[in-house]
Protein backbone atom coordinates (compact mmCIF):
# COMPACT_ATOMS: atom_id res chain seq x y z
CA UNK A 1 0.00 0.00 0.00
CA UNK A 2 1.26 3.20 -1.13
CA UNK A 3 1.75 6.25 1.59
CA UNK A 4 -1.30 8.12 0.45
CA UNK A 5 -3.33 5.19 0.58
CA UNK A 6 -2.31 4.60 4.05
CA UNK A 7 -3.07 8.01 5.61
CA UNK A 8 -6.68 7.59 3.75
CA UNK A 9 -7.07 4.80 5.35
CA UNK A 10 -5.92 5.93 8.95
CA UNK A 11 -8.30 8.70 8.44
CA UNK A 12 -10.83 6.51 7.57
CA UNK A 13 -10.35 4.38 10.72
CA UNK A 14 -10.53 7.24 12.97
CA UNK A 15 -13.36 8.58 11.46
CA UNK A 16 -11.70 11.68 10.58
CA UNK A 17 -12.64 11.10 6.72
CA UNK A 18 -15.85 8.79 5.49
CA UNK A 19 -16.71 8.10 1.86
CA UNK A 20 -20.43 8.80 3.13
CA UNK A 21 -19.48 12.44 4.51
CA UNK A 22 -20.33 15.72 1.75
CA UNK A 23 -19.94 19.19 3.01
CA UNK A 24 -22.32 21.28 5.19
CA UNK A 25 -24.99 22.29 3.42
CA UNK A 26 -24.56 26.09 4.95
CA UNK A 27 -25.55 29.33 2.94
CA UNK A 28 -23.51 32.15 3.46
CA UNK A 29 -25.06 35.62 3.34
CA UNK A 30 -23.07 38.48 1.97
CA UNK A 31 -20.38 40.21 3.44
CA UNK A 32 -21.55 43.60 5.02
CA UNK A 33 -17.90 45.18 5.54
CA UNK A 34 -14.59 44.72 3.53
CA UNK A 35 -10.74 44.73 4.05
CA UNK A 36 -9.33 44.52 7.27
CA UNK A 37 -11.11 44.83 10.61
CA UNK A 38 -9.94 47.29 12.77
CA UNK A 39 -7.04 45.70 15.61
CA UNK A 40 -9.58 44.66 18.68
CA UNK A 41 -6.97 43.85 21.87
CA UNK A 42 -9.08 41.00 23.37
CA UNK A 43 -7.27 38.29 25.16
CA UNK A 44 -6.87 34.61 23.55
CA UNK A 45 -7.98 36.27 20.23
CA UNK A 46 -7.60 33.88 17.11
CA UNK A 47 -5.70 35.35 14.35
CA UNK A 48 -7.62 36.51 11.12
CA UNK A 49 -7.30 35.09 7.94
CA UNK A 50 -8.47 36.35 4.57
CA UNK A 51 -8.90 32.60 3.45
CA UNK A 52 -12.57 30.83 2.46
CA UNK A 53 -13.21 28.78 5.18
CA UNK A 54 -12.84 25.24 4.67
CA UNK A 55 -15.83 23.26 3.41
CA UNK A 56 -16.70 21.16 7.25
CA UNK A 57 -17.50 17.48 6.02
CA UNK A 58 -20.67 16.17 7.87
CA UNK A 59 -22.98 12.61 7.07
CA UNK A 60 -25.15 12.26 3.74
CA UNK A 61 -28.42 13.69 4.93
CA UNK A 62 -26.91 16.53 7.29
CA UNK A 63 -29.73 19.34 7.25
CA UNK A 64 -30.85 22.57 9.12
CA UNK A 65 -32.49 21.08 12.29
CA UNK A 66 -33.06 24.41 13.98
CA UNK A 67 -35.34 26.25 10.91
CA UNK A 68 -38.20 27.69 12.30
CA UNK A 69 -37.86 25.85 15.62
CA UNK A 70 -39.10 27.45 18.98
CA UNK A 71 -36.18 29.90 20.70
CA UNK A 72 -36.67 31.28 24.03
CA UNK A 73 -34.35 33.52 25.93
CA UNK A 74 -32.75 34.67 29.50
CA UNK A 75 -34.00 38.21 28.65
CA UNK A 76 -37.80 38.10 27.92
CA UNK A 77 -38.17 41.18 26.54
CA UNK A 78 -35.21 41.87 23.81
CA UNK A 79 -34.32 45.95 23.72
CA UNK A 80 -35.08 45.04 19.61
CA UNK A 81 -36.47 42.57 17.70
CA UNK A 82 -37.99 39.01 18.37
CA UNK A 83 -36.38 35.71 19.64
CA UNK A 84 -37.60 33.93 16.61
CA UNK A 85 -35.64 36.28 14.87
CA UNK A 86 -32.73 33.61 15.55
CA UNK A 87 -34.23 30.45 13.33
CA UNK A 88 -36.42 32.66 10.63
CA UNK A 89 -33.60 31.88 8.67
CA UNK A 90 -32.54 35.45 7.86
CA UNK A 91 -29.15 35.82 8.33
CA UNK A 92 -27.82 38.66 6.58
CA UNK A 93 -26.91 40.88 9.87
CA UNK A 94 -28.86 43.74 8.01
CA UNK A 95 -31.41 46.07 10.55
CA UNK A 96 -34.62 43.96 10.95
CA UNK A 97 -32.99 40.25 10.86
CA UNK A 98 -31.25 40.13 14.42
CA UNK A 99 -32.20 40.55 17.85
CA UNK A 100 -30.82 42.51 20.47
CA UNK A 101 -31.09 40.90 24.08
CA UNK A 102 -29.33 43.64 27.17
CA UNK A 103 -26.18 43.63 28.87
CA UNK A 104 -24.26 41.03 31.20
CA UNK A 105 -24.61 37.29 30.37
CA UNK A 106 -27.59 36.17 28.14
CA UNK A 107 -28.41 33.14 26.60
CA UNK A 108 -30.42 32.10 23.74
CA UNK A 109 -32.05 28.85 23.32
CA UNK A 110 -33.15 26.20 20.55
CA UNK A 111 -35.45 23.61 20.79
CA UNK A 112 -34.83 21.03 18.50
CA UNK A 113 -38.16 19.19 18.80
CA UNK A 114 -36.41 16.34 19.69
CA UNK A 115 -33.38 14.36 19.97
CA UNK A 116 -30.61 14.84 17.70
CA UNK A 117 -27.29 13.85 16.66
CA UNK A 118 -25.65 17.50 16.00
CA UNK A 119 -22.82 17.32 13.48
CA UNK A 120 -21.86 21.23 14.00
CA UNK A 121 -23.29 24.68 15.05
CA UNK A 122 -23.13 27.76 13.47
CA UNK A 123 -24.18 31.23 15.38
CA UNK A 124 -23.88 34.34 12.92
CA UNK A 125 -24.01 37.35 16.30
CA UNK A 126 -23.96 40.40 14.43
CA UNK A 127 -21.39 40.69 11.16
CA UNK A 128 -22.32 44.25 10.04
CA UNK A 129 -18.78 45.55 12.10
CA UNK A 130 -15.64 43.67 12.76
CA UNK A 131 -16.31 42.78 16.81
CA UNK A 132 -15.69 40.35 19.25
CA UNK A 133 -18.47 38.80 21.53
CA UNK A 134 -17.32 37.82 25.15
CA UNK A 135 -17.87 34.46 26.76
CA UNK A 136 -19.12 32.66 23.99
CA UNK A 137 -20.54 29.74 25.39
CA UNK A 138 -22.05 26.43 23.34
CA UNK A 139 -24.41 23.66 25.49
CA UNK A 140 -26.60 20.60 23.71
CA UNK A 141 -29.32 19.04 26.73
CA UNK A 142 -31.86 16.85 26.64
CA UNK A 143 -33.25 19.21 29.70
CA UNK A 144 -34.64 22.26 28.54
CA UNK A 145 -33.79 24.16 32.33
CA UNK A 146 -29.91 22.18 31.52
CA UNK A 147 -29.53 21.45 35.56
CA UNK A 148 -26.50 20.02 36.22
CA UNK A 149 -24.82 21.81 32.71
CA UNK A 150 -25.04 20.39 29.46
CA UNK A 151 -22.57 19.35 27.27
CA UNK A 152 -20.42 21.88 26.21
CA UNK A 153 -18.67 21.86 22.41
CA UNK A 154 -17.78 25.25 22.49
CA UNK A 155 -16.15 27.61 25.10
CA UNK A 156 -14.26 30.95 25.09
CA UNK A 157 -14.61 32.59 28.66
CA UNK A 158 -10.70 31.73 29.19
CA UNK A 159 -11.57 33.18 33.02
CA UNK A 160 -14.67 31.69 33.72
CA UNK A 161 -16.95 34.90 33.96
CA UNK A 162 -19.56 32.94 33.40
CA UNK A 163 -19.27 30.20 35.87
CA UNK A 164 -19.84 27.52 33.77
CA UNK A 165 -15.76 26.30 33.82
CA UNK A 166 -12.91 28.34 32.15
CA UNK A 167 -12.96 27.38 28.04
CA UNK A 168 -10.26 27.18 25.98
CA UNK A 169 -11.40 28.28 22.41
CA UNK A 170 -10.44 31.33 21.21
CA UNK A 171 -12.06 34.52 20.95
CA UNK A 172 -12.80 35.47 17.46
CA UNK A 173 -14.20 38.18 15.10
CA UNK A 174 -17.35 38.07 13.98
CA UNK A 175 -17.53 37.96 10.21
CA UNK A 176 -20.76 37.06 7.47
CA UNK A 177 -19.06 33.06 7.99
CA UNK A 178 -20.77 32.86 11.29
CA UNK A 179 -18.07 30.51 13.64
CA UNK A 180 -19.01 27.00 12.86
CA UNK A 181 -18.56 24.49 16.02
CA UNK A 182 -18.10 20.81 15.32
CA UNK A 183 -20.03 19.53 17.18
CA UNK A 184 -18.52 15.69 17.11
CA UNK A 185 -22.13 14.05 17.11
CA UNK A 186 -23.09 15.28 20.24
CA UNK A 187 -26.67 13.78 20.64
CA UNK A 188 -29.38 16.16 22.78
CA UNK A 189 -32.82 18.35 22.09
CA UNK A 190 -32.03 22.18 23.35
CA UNK A 191 -29.13 24.26 21.88
CA UNK A 192 -28.49 27.20 24.65
CA UNK A 193 -25.76 29.67 23.63
CA UNK A 194 -24.11 32.22 26.03
CA UNK A 195 -22.42 35.48 25.41
CA UNK A 196 -21.81 38.62 27.30
CA UNK A 197 -21.66 41.49 25.70
CA UNK A 198 -18.99 42.68 22.67
CA UNK A 199 -16.50 45.14 21.87
CA UNK A 200 -18.41 47.83 20.63
CA UNK A 201 -21.21 47.62 23.71
CA UNK A 202 -22.80 45.79 26.20
CA UNK A 203 -25.44 44.29 24.47
CA UNK A 204 -25.97 40.77 22.71
CA UNK A 205 -27.37 39.73 19.72
CA UNK A 206 -28.08 37.18 17.21
CA UNK A 207 -28.88 37.24 13.96
CA UNK A 208 -29.15 33.46 13.05
CA UNK A 209 -28.31 30.13 14.76
CA UNK A 210 -28.39 26.75 12.59
CA UNK A 211 -28.15 23.40 14.23
CA UNK A 212 -27.14 20.18 11.68
CA UNK A 213 -27.98 17.21 12.05
CA UNK A 214 -29.76 14.51 12.24
CA UNK A 215 -32.64 12.72 14.24
CA UNK A 216 -31.06 10.73 16.91
CA UNK A 217 -31.87 6.78 16.78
Amino acid sequence: MNLRLLCLALLAATGVFAADNVPLPLTLPKPLFVGTPVPIKVANLEKTSAAKRPAFLAPAGTVNLAQGKTVTASDEFPVIGEAAFVTDGDKTGTDGSFVEFGPMLQWVQVDLGAPAKIHAVVVWHFHAQARVYHDVIVQVSDDPAFKGGGTTIFNNDHDNTAKLGAGKELAYIETYEGKLIDAKGVTGRYVRLYSNGNTTDELNHYAEVEVFGQPAG
